[in-house]
């Protein structure tokens, strides 16, 4: 697990790329996992849209907050 509690995935990428991509992404000002996020976000909303499959409804949780307590100043 991941700290935004997504699963983490592995793959494989030869040293010299990854240290190449690195460089590129730090001149983008973006971290290399959000742009393989985006890269891959992508790709799969094109494909979605050539083969007519919808994208899966996102879940919205709803958290109900306590109010705050009356003070007694």
């Amino acid at each position: 697990m991941t700290t935004k509690g997504t699963p983490g995935r592995m793959v494989r990428i030869e040293d010299d790329v990854w240290a190449d991509y690195g460089r590129l992404c730090e001149e983008k000002g973006i971290a290399r996992a959000a742009d393989i996020r985006m890269y891959v976000v992508r790709e799969v909303t094109a494909w979605r849209k050539a083969n007519g499959i919808q994208a899966p409804k996102k879940r919205v949780l709803r958290i109900k907050r306590s109010k705050p307590a009356d003070s007694d100043d």
